[in-house]
């Protein structure tokens, strides 16, 4: 069975703004919180246990860099702590447990609230899947909300650790455009590989289209339609981040956000060209589907065309009329048989000349 890219949640009904229930696939066993605090000379890093959430409320305070990670949403009590932690507004909380949010941008007074759609290619299934990541940008931290452990962030964190390029020195908002950078660029990952699939259907439709290939095609189609809703709104998101007016965001950083934009352009224009090849292909494929079948009418048509003559020939020569003299010569039948055979031969080698054999 496909799998289906729609997702279906259901919400108390009457419930009150703000309240806390995830709603969304539990996608691991155990909330894993990771804690990464550093400057351009020091650095720690550590794991916390997840109900002690409030140890990182110190963090808020302290000059260093923050980043705080934590895997999987289903344990509310964890989240609430950390939004009472850092002042998350209820709301923001709501939708960091909703894990249907279209990707966006939330302007508060001390933080920013983006949300996002991490996606990656499953190669045992051959299907796209996707993830919500919800981040938070304070002053001096950014608080990282995934839905299960394993991201593309993790060269992130090798840079971090050794101190690669400028993120250690750069501030809280140097960490969150870092975060961005990663997610767009798995996108284009992702295409590569969706790429390398269309070359292929393509290939086996000119060669031999069947029904399994009209179902990966629709499969293909509606993964299409998944990256654009994901993709299309982040580059809204990334644009909203660029004209914001917040002391969150250093004119530093503006450089950089740029550049982000024009990656998010390159996958928006990648996606909306696949989708016009994956549409192409659907079209190729009723093609190829209705070129074979004529090909075979065509056959079975000269076949029959060819038969008619010899059917008149034996209906003439097989009624039962007295007055008939060729019924009654030596040499009648293989005459007959010798006008039939040159007749069919006749009509062959017509066909062959005008290619339509």
């Amino acid at each position: 069975m496909p799998r289906k890219h729609v997702k279906k949640h259901r919400k108390t009904v009457g419930a009150a703004p703000g309240t806390l229930v995830h709603l969304g696939e539990r996608k691991i066993e155990t909330v894993r919180l990771r804690v990464i605090d550093y400057d351009a000379e020091t650095l720690q890093e550590r794991d916390l246990p997840a109900g002690e959430a409030s140890r990182c409320c110190p963090l808020r305070e302290t000059p260093t860099v923050s980043w705080i990670n934590l895997d999987g949403l289903h344990q509310v009590e964890v989240i609430e702590a950390l939004g009472g932690c850092y002042g998350l507004h209820p709301l923001v909380l709501e939708d960091i447990l909703h894990t249907d949010q279209r990707p966006k941008l939330e302007a508060y007074e001390e933080y920013l609230f983006l949300v996002l759609k991490m996606l990656h290619f499953d190669e045992e299934t051959a299907e796209v899947r996707t993830e919500q990541v919800g981040l938070i940008l304070g002053p001096r931290h950014v608080i990282s909300f995934q839905e299960k452990e394993g991201d593309v962030f993790e060269p992130v964190r090798e840079r971090i650790r050794h101190g690669k390029g400028r993120i250690r020195r750069m501030g809280a908002d140097y960490l969150a455009y870092a975060l961005l950078d990663a997610v767009v660029d798995s996108y284009f990952v992702l295409l590569e590989k969706i790429g390398d699939r269309i070359e292929l259907l393509e290939e086996e439709l000119v060669a031999s289209p069947s029904p399994d290939i009209l179902h990966r095609i629709h499969n293909l189609k509606r993964e299409m339609i998944l990256l654009r809703r994901s993709v299309w709104p982040l580059r809204e998101v990334i644009s909203a981040l660029q004209r914001e007016e917040s002391a969150l965001v250093r004119p530093e950083t503006d450089v950089f956000l740029r550049d982000l934009y024009d990656h998010t352009i390159q996958v928006v224009d990648t996606v909306e060209t696949y989708r016009d090849l994956v549409a192409g292909l659907l079209d190729l494929h009723l093609s190829s589907v209705s070129n074979r079948m004529n090909e075979v009418m065509k056959v079975l048509t000269l076949t029959a065309t060819i038969f008619i003559p010899l059917t008149f020939m034996a209906g003439i020569y097989g009624m039962n009329f007295d007055f008939m003299p060729e019924l009654h010569w030596r040499w009648s039948y293989p005459l007959l048989w010798l006008a039939m055979v040159g007749v069919a031969a006749g009509m062959y080698l017509f066909f062959r000349r005008r290619k339509w054999l």
